[in-house]
């Protein structure tokens, strides 16, 4: 899962405040069952290393700017924090990618810290489903708890005091945003079985097309913007889902939220990624109607509608989430 701290945590990647001085690093990993022949490192300054693969092991040594840096396979991605003179050895499984990453040599201790995070952050956000359906005070508990774990594990393990000044507000900042969640699930659940906001929007294809115009099936509504990065993330699942379910009654719809004068690049970038469904461009971005009467705070956000117009899910799973498949078959099969 790892969505939604994880991409806090990326924010503060971009936005951490770094020094002017080259530092040079080597990263060596050694990967199984590998998803890609190359690596990726992308740094504080939008620096790129791509990582040839040799005799089944990844190595480069170069140059960059000390702080949170991310790496991909292409598949997946994890946050690791690099500094002048490190010299980090990598081994993981990719079919368990958090899982199993370990981190020896120079520099261990801050990326460990960070793969640590994640597992934690991910089993923390499992946990949110069941969180809740309990009350308010429980789920505060909750965070409270969290937030003394995660600032008492910073603390103790002797970490780079940058690293530590980069996290600390993160952690504090986790702690609103899993607020503002439970309170957008809160108020989706509100929603389920009333009509649901209506839209009548251009579509890419040409003309207009309404919620109305598609009453007798159930419409899964993927509000996104091409700006929109976890957004982007989710189209090839997306596109995997649409796929599986094209014989059903179902419809899948895209309403981009992006601005009057980013049209241009909504139209090419629909044409270019070959996106299916059926592609649409909101009126008047987040103060488009439809987004307002959902309280659309942040995206991608994911409804499901039924054949009746009612609303089955104000808040329903990614594409990429299992649960979207059990949602669906049980509705459809």
């Amino acid at each position: 899962m790892k969505k939604i701290i994880y991409l806090l945590l990326l924010s503060s990647f971009v936005s951490f405040s770094q020094t002017e001085k080259k530092s040079k690093v080597t990263f060596t990993a050694k990967i199984e069952n590998r998803n890609s022949d190359t690596l990726k490192i992308y740094g504080p300054n939008r620096f790129v290393e791509v990582i040839p693969i040799k005799n089944g092991v990844f190595k480069a040594t170069f140059e960059t700017t000390d702080g949170l840096h991310q790496f991909s396979d292409g598949k997946e991605s994890s946050l690791l924090f690099l500094k002048d003179g490190d010299d980090l050895k990598l081994t993981m499984n990719a079919k368990e990618f958090d899982e199993t990453i370990v981190y020896k040599g120079k520099g261990a201790e801050e990326s460990n810290y960070l793969a640590q995070k994640a597992l934690t952050d991910e089993k923390f956000e499992m946990s949110l489903e069941e969180l809740m359906a309990k009350d308010e005070a429980t789920f505060k508990a909750a965070l409270a708890d969290k937030k003394g774990k995660d600032l008492a594990a910073l603390e103790s393990k002797g970490l780079n005091k940058k690293l530590v000044e980069a996290i600390k507000p993160v952690i504090a900042q986790e702690e609103m945003m899993l607020t503002q969640f439970f309170n957008q699930k809160k108020v989706a659940a509100k929603l389920v079985g009333t009509p649901s906001p209506t839209f009548n929007y251009e579509n890419h294809k040409g003309g207009k097309t309404s919620l109305e115009s598609l009453k007798g099936k159930y419409v899964y509504i993927d509000v996104w913007a091409t700006w929109c990065g976890p957004c982007i993330a989710e189209i090839p699942h997306l596109k995997k889902v649409e796929e599986a379910y094209h014989a059903n009654n179902i419809e899948f719809v895209s309403i981009s939220i992006d601005k009057v004068k980013d049209h241009e690049k909504w139209v090419k970038f629909v044409t270019n990624k070959e996106l299916g469904g059926i592609q649409l461009f909101a009126d008047n971005d987040w103060n488009s109607q439809f987004v307002k009467e959902y309280q659309i705070n942040g995206i991608p956000r994911f409804i499901l509608v039924g054949p009746n117009g009612e609303i089955v899910n104000a808040d329903a799973p990614r594409p990429s989430s299992p649960s979207l498949v059990e949602l669906l078959d049980s509705l459809l099969k």
